[in-house]
Parts: C-alpha cells; structure tokens; sequence
C-alpha cells in the first residue's frame, strides 16, 4: 500500500481504538488507554522508510559520485539488494512480536503506538503481489509469501481504497463535528 494510505489507517486505527476505550469504565489507580495517532501513524510507515530510505540515499549518493543507476523495481546498494534486506526485517510480523515485547519490557508498559507497525504489515499481506515485494511477514521462520495479493497501485484496488477511507475520515470528522456542537 502507499505510504499516505498506511498513514491515514494508522492514524484511524488509533482514533478508533482510542474511541472504544473512552467508553469503557475506568479502572481506579490505573491509567485509561490512550494511543497517540501521531505516532501510531509514524510507526504504520516506518517499515517502507527502513526499507527503502537507506538504500534511495546510497543510491542517490552512487548515481551523483559513482555515476551508477536505479534499477527499474530495486535499488542496488554496491551491487547488493539492500532494500529487499532490509524489507523482511521491517515487515515481518515475528519482529515486530519480539521488539513490541521488548519495549514493553524496557519501558515497563506496552505502546501500543506500535500497533501501527503491525497494521502496516496486516495491510500489506494482501495489498502486495507475488511478483512485487510480496510481503516477507513470517520471515525469519518462513519464506512463505501470500501468493493471492493484489497490486496496491491496481486502478480498481486504489479505487476501493481511497474509497473506504473517504469513508472512514469522514465518519471520524462528522463524530468530531457532531461532539463539538452537543458539548
């Protein structure tokens, strides 16, 4: 999926869950629930920009000094396919599980900010054909790629997309406008 899309998901993703839990009771002594849609929405794109942020800057820098060129659907780092290295780690749902454990470990709560990472890797399982960056999300157990995804950029699937979160934004600004004018 495009990286404005994953954005406007996340960030509905947070909103919405945010929703759901200001209608639950809250628990004394505890904090209530909250997820930041800002970085909920960072961290639904930030696996394209590990992935392929690095390797356009190399690749940038090759072409200017090195007069090397981008390859029509990678870019080659020194001969080496650096974005599709590091597009397994970042869209792996087996990573995301140990680093989401990990920083709740370290930061003795969970973030589940971070939740925006693994919506990224949900949406891309079927949003991504075979034969381009099929999503890695079982790496590093599996090589298992879903074999049935449908090209983000097919005319149609942008179509549904865009749609659904025309939709979607707009059911958030209404809720938004219609809270405002009973408050």
């Amino acid at each position: 999926m495009d990286i404005f899309a994953h954005v406007l998901w996340a960030n509905a993703g947070a909103r919405g869950a945010n929703a759901v839990a200001d209608k639950k009771p809250e628990v004394s002594g505890k904090r209530k629930f909250h997820m930041h849609p800002g970085w909920t929405a960072f961290f639904g794109v930030a696996p394209d920009f590990f992935a392929f942020t690095i390797p356009f800057v190399v690749g940038i820098y090759q072409a200017i000094f090195l007069g090397a060129h981008f390859g029509r659907h990678h870019m080659e780092v020194f001969g080496f396919d650096l974005a599709s290295y590091l597009y397994q780690w970042s869209h792996s749902l087996v990573i995301f599980t140990v680093v989401f454990i990990l920083v709740w470990i370290f930061s003795k709560r969970p973030r589940w900010e971070l939740l925006g990472w693994a919506l990224h890797i949900l949406i891309d399982i079927p949003s991504h054909s075979i034969n381009f960056y099929p999503t890695p999300f079982l790496f590093p157990i599996s090589d298992y790629r879903f074999p049935y995804g449908i090209s983000w950029a097919n005319t149609a699937y942008m179509i549904i997309n865009y749609s659904a979160l025309t939709l979607v934004w707009g059911g958030i600004c209404l809720k938004k406008h219609f809270t405002r004018k009973v408050l």
